[in-house]
């Protein structure tokens, strides 16, 4: 059952070969027997799971299930969920069970899947790597010596090895993509404001966005059917009309300008991945595409202007997490300072501690002109070359990371080297563009993910554009060897 994709799941479901509780005991067995050796979950709802899974049986019985009824997925644990903890990976939180449930949550409820449980991540979706994580880093099922990205490393590994069919994960400078490329996923980052935020716990709110991590683009199609949307409790979301995103996927490419940015095959570029994408732009030439070199021209400014935007978010978010309505109380304070500095001190791991003291100084009286002002001065010319290229182009396509997954502990002491590896990803967050990240081959066993990025609500053409590469190719098939049966 855990090879099947999301349509063959539902098929099953709906012909009665197997039950949606069968099902979710697969899924619940598999967690079992191996997340120690990832460290994929933080919390398993095996109770609450089986509870969903009979809920949605009887769907099947009165005939009023849905295409996604009955079909297990895996939350990121940034994703308020009623009644059961919702972490985001970090002391500060482990004790907080939310009181309600996110829109994302919400749909997916409504829709009749059943949660599995909550994935680790980096601590509040801080990190590259997944190694920022209070309940310790996970383990990328390809080599378990190795990072499988972040921050949604564990909801990547969970799908990658076969504990969840699909998952939910968050992308804030590459969050999705990044891990999808380094674990052979899809992943799919769509419009900023074309998933409601609302109960997503917020790390920067310009760039945040949620969406789907799954085998191949039409689970990720199936998944955004399900949960993207207006929301009008959240302030960011916009309404703009949702499509059938599978009823495209089938669409011919003959034609499809496809431009490659100079920027992104420059020096830090591995030449072995360099070569994988090569050859799978080749293969989109097979199909009919057409290909143009283009120019990007801001792109180095991508990094450090994230790195002073993202942490002047994270730096106002996260004042709220002071150990007085919720969230980690030091003990014994002597006073109301002393409780916030030692609570706070206490709740937030290192990296977090140094994106807050980054953002609350860009911010700070004095500096806010020449940093953070200056910041979203470069955020737009960012997005200006977007909107230029676009002029000439369909989708503009290169590698997702700079190199295949590295190991655990390489790069916790240089953050510098750590956010490099988001380097082609940031740009799109900070535009608010669309962009997937998909398998497109291996560099000695490792994953290399291909990343298209489209313009603004041009999900439905770059899960076609991803539909139609998998057709031609089965990197997205391919299963780590140990987490095969």
């Amino acid at each position: 059952m855990h090879t099947h994709s999301l349509s063959e799941l539902s098929t099953s479901l709906h012909n009665g070969e197997f039950s949606s509780v069968e099902l979710t005991q697969h899924y619940l067995d598999r967690i079992n027997n191996h997340n120690q050796q990832l460290n994929a979950y933080i919390t398993v709802c095996e109770a609450s799971a089986l509870e969903q899974a009979r809920a949605a049986d009887q769907r099947f019985q009165q005939n009023t299930a849905g295409k996604l009824t009955g079909i297990p997925l895996a939350h990121k644990d940034i994703f308020c969920t009623q009644g059961i903890r919702t972490s985001c990976a970090s002391k500060m939180l482990d004790n907080f069970i939310s009181p309600y449930n996110a829109t994302v949550v919400e749909k997916i409820n409504t829709a009749g899947m059943v949660t599995l449980g909550k994935t680790n991540m980096d601590e509040f979706a801080m990190g590259s790597s997944n190694e920022t994580s209070f309940y310790g880093a996970v383990k990328n099922p390809w080599d378990n010596d190795r990072v499988p990205g972040g921050s949604s490393g564990g909801s990547a590994a969970a799908v990658a090895a076969s504990l969840a069919p699909i998952a939910t994960g968050t992308d804030t400078g590459g969050s999705i993509r990044q891990p999808a490329s380094l674990c052979n996923l899809t992943g799919l980052k769509p419009t900023y404001g074309r998933i409601s935020r609302y109960g997503m716990i917020a790390f920067a709110s310009s760039l945040d966005q949620a969406g789907p991590m799954a085998r191949n683009a039409e689970d990720a199609a199936l998944l955004m059917n399900e949960i993207a949307g207006f929301d009008p409790r959240d302030s960011t979301s916009v309404d703009h009309a949702v499509p059938d995103y599978t009823v495209t996927l089938n669409d011919s490419i003959d034609g499809l300008r496809i431009g490659l940015p100079k920027e992104y095959f420059g020096e830090g570029l591995d030449p072995q991945v360099a070569k994988t994408i090569e050859a799978a732009i080749k293969t989109y030439e097979s199909l009919g595409a057409v290909i143009k070199d283009i120019t990007l021209p801001n792109t180095s400014l991508a990094v450090p202007t994230y790195y002073v935007v993202a942490p002047a978010e994270c730096s106002s978010n996260l004042s709220r997490m002071d150990g007085v309505r919720f969230g980690h109380r030091c003990d014994d304070p002597k006073d109301l300072l002393d409780l916030y500095q030692r609570s706070r001190g206490e709740g937030f791991g290192d990296e977090v501690k140094r994106r807050i003291m980054t953002g609350t100084y860009a911010l700070s009286a004095g500096y806010y002109d020449a940093y953070y002002l200056k910041a979203q001065q470069c955020r737009r010319l960012i997005s200006d070359d977007f909107q230029q290229a676009f002029n000439d182009v369909d989708v503009i396509m290169g590698p997702t990371a700079p190199t295949t997954a590295f190991k655990l502990g390489d790069k916790t002491d240089n953050p510098v080297a750590m956010y490099l590896a988001d380097i082609y990803t940031i740009s799109t967050n900070l535009a608010g563009l669309p962009g997937i990240s998909i398998p497109a081959g291996f560099v000695e066993g490792l994953p290399v993910g291909l990343q298209i990025i489209g313009n603004y609500f041009d999900e439905s053409r770059l899960l076609n554009v991803a539909h139609r590469y998998q057709q031609a190719t089965d990197w997205h098939q391919q299963r780590p060897e140990q987490f095969k049966s």
